[in-house]
């Protein structure tokens, strides 16, 4: 039944059960109105009207449902469906809707995917023309540096050591950058060594790791999710929270292996999400995980990642 034909029929049983009570009830109308008949029709007309709402709002409940799914859907926490409910239009309505938000998860799932995709390959591009180019260059410079040090008066010998200093550190910059970029150590050891290096490379803030259990082999794609999730963890812990500690945690399960990244810094609070944490929803999506974004009880933020070993293994 269409919607127009359920409206019209709930209005038409209102005016139906009126029209009974009227034909069997005691009461008439005179002409002109008596006070005491005037009260009787317009209680009638105040009850007609209620139940008119009433049937009305219990009619139309699937659709407020509906409504509230629309405004409040986020395509990055994928899986929240509003029931099918109600008889008709509705019902196809909430259908629709449905299979609407499953099209527009899964291409936003390939869509991200492709994104992702081209940006490791921007990094990697990048990360070997820092390392290749610009660090041989700079080496070149040092080692010229060096021969004009060995070479010139005391006092000129000395500022060009002190230059030298300064190109040094600018290469230990640039390679350090270009690790950022490319985790080689993801590739070449696994993802435990990779997760423990990325800890050790924490300056400022007592940083560890503890990985409990053996890690299985989840994909070249899974890994560097969970890589790439821990390491916008501790950036974002870094350089936003304020926080002196982090501690990385890994937990192997049977069915999946969790990710917990746990600060002491400032948290969250009321603030929006950012491209970072958006980011690593994204990410999450490709493993097939999810991802919680939560404040810690005793203070700072937890970033929670758990990542379902089925799915991650057939990738």
């Amino acid at each position: 039944m269409s919607l127009f034909w359920r409206v019209f029929l709930l209005n038409a049983a209102v005016l139906t059960g009126a029209t009974v009570l009227l034909v069997l009830s005691p009461a008439t109308v005179s002409t002109p109105v008596l006070p005491a008949e005037g009260l009787i029709l317009v209680a009638g007309l105040v009850a007609m009207l209620v139940a008119n709402a009433v049937l009305l709002r219990i009619g139309f409940l699937p659709l407020r449902r509906l409504t509230r799914a629309m405004t409040t859907i986020d395509l990055l926490r994928p899986g929240s469906r509003p029931p099918v409910s109600g008889h008709g239009g509705i019902a196809d309505l909430i259908m629709a809707f449905n299979a609407m938000l499953d099209r527009l998860e899964f291409e936003r799932a390939t869509s991200n995917a492709r994104a992702l995709s081209a940006q490791e390959a921007e990094r990697r591009r990048i990360a070997r023309e820092l390392h290749d180019e610009i660090g041989q260059s700079l080496t070149a410079v040092l080692l010229e540096l060096r021969r004009v040090a060995d070479e010139a008066p005391e006092a000129v010998s000395d500022a060009l050591h002190q230059v030298q200093e300064t190109t040094r550190d600018s290469l230990d910059e640039i390679r350090r950058i270009a690790r950022r970029l490319r985790p080689g150590v993801l590739e070449e050891l696994g993802l435990a060594s990779a997760l423990k290096s990325l800890t050790g490379e924490v300056h400022g803030v007592a940083a560890r790791c503890r990985i409990e259990g053996e890690l299985p082999e989840l994909g070249e794609e899974v890994e560097l999710v969970i890589y790439r999730v821990a390491q916008e963890s501790i950036t974002n812990a870094v350089r936003h929270s304020g926080a002196t500690r982090i501690h990385l945690l890994v937990q192997v399960e049977p069915s999946e292996v969790r990710l917990r990244v746990r600060d002491n810094g400032a948290g969250i609070g009321d603030s929006p999400e950012g491209a970072g944490i958006r980011g690593m929803r994204e990410r999450a999506l490709l493993a097939g995980a999810t991802l919680a974004v939560e404040p810690v009880a005793e203070g700072g933020t937890e970033v929670r990642l758990d990542v379902p070993i089925n799915t991650g293994g057939g990738r």
